[in-house]
């Protein structure tokens, strides 16, 4: 009887250890590498496990809305931030003001106030492989105006707004400088220049890089990661002005682990964590002031930013309608 006793005892206390035994469950948006890196570094900073899905943006948006009644993740780790706003405004996450606050760059913080938490930023433009154009005698664009040029047919590379984060930041960007109607007409000529539209907002880079394409439109900062693997790119500011990203870090709404989803972020937010990206190529522009700017980072001041309106451009609604609006208008259009 007493071994029976200490039997059940000792399996009682093995459950309980079980029980409390912390996870975090990351649905993360960045570059894969990026994601992989995430785990064994906050597992060596606080001994807790953290698995991960990496979707994109707006996959991951689609997710978080399927599972709102039950949600299975607790924090989603960057993509752009309109839908991370999005998110918020639908209550599919919850503000949580880190410790570190004051600490992010002040230009970032104001753009979104208390809706989700800046982790980084980053400048939309073209990445383009020189030689390709040069084999069919077309000068390297320059503007968004270029990119029409009949010349490019198939010979540009861009993801879907339906997957990506990137390709929406892309649209609104377009409809803020040029206005919706005049976007909209931009569009229909870009299409007919496109190849392929990816799931992935990286991967136009990697088809530019391997010669699939001449010119990816995506954020800038992949064009430079893939550069520095040694594809022969360069990356190029729009001279019209171009949109920026807001990377976002949010906290889910009704987190199964939310004490240690809380934790996660707190640690991501460190200069420690943030350089991670760097190490694994990933050059955004960090939101902790703190944390050292990677030299290949594209420099943000010596490029012509817009006014972008994050929370216009950021409502789920508006959002919807644009995308909707170019998935039946746009895309459908014969090349």
């Amino acid at each position: 009887m007493r071994r029976l006793f200490l039997g059940v005892a000792l399996s009682l206390l093995l459950f309980a250890g079980i029980g409390n035994a912390q996870r975090v469950n990351l649905l993360c948006s960045p570059d894969l590498a990026w994601c992989e890196a995430l785990g064994p570094a906050f597992k060596a900073a606080t001994g807790i496990d953290l698995e991960f899905i990496r979707l994109g943006s707006s996959e991951a948006l689609a997710r978080l809305r399927a599972e709102a009644a039950n949600p299975v993740f607790d924090v989603w780790f960057g993509g752009t931030g309109d839908p991370h706003l999005a998110a918020f405004n639908e209550g599919l996450t919850e503000f949580y003001k880190p410790s570190s606050w004051d600490d992010l760059l002040p230009s970032l913080t104001k753009s979104v106030g208390e809706t989700y938490i800046p982790l980084y930023t980053g400048a939309l433009g073209f990445v383009i492989n020189e030689g390709i154009l040069a084999e069919h005698g077309v000068a390297t664009p320059q503007c968004w105006a270029d990119m029409t040029n009949p010349a490019l047919k198939n010979l540009i590379a861009m993801p879907d707004p339906n997957a990506s984060g990137t390709a929406y930041t892309a649209i609104a960007t377009l409809v803020q400088i040029m206005g919706e109607d005049a976007a909209f007409e931009y569009l229909a000529a870009l299409h007919q220049n496109v190849q392929q539209y990816t799931r992935s907002g990286a991967a136009p880079g990697q088809l530019a890089g391997r010669g699939d394409v001449a010119i990816a439109i995506q954020f800038m900062h992949d064009g430079v990661k893939f550069a520095e693997e040694g594809f022969p790119l360069t990356v190029v500011a729009p001279c019209e002005g171009t949109g920026f990203e807001i990377g976002g870090l949010s906290l889910v709404k009704g987190a199964p682990e939310r004490d240690a989803a809380i934790k996660f972020i707190e640690w991501a937010l460190t200069p420690e964590a943030q350089m991670i990206a760097a190490t694994v190529g990933s050059y955004q522009v960090q939101s902790n002031s703190k944390t050292p700017v990677p030299a290949a980072a594209p420099d943000l001041d010596t490029i012509k930013l817009i006014d972008y309106d994050f929370a216009k451009y950021g409502d789920p609604a508006e959002r919807d309608r644009l995308v909707s609006k170019w998935t039946n208008e746009i895309f459908p259009q014969p090349r």
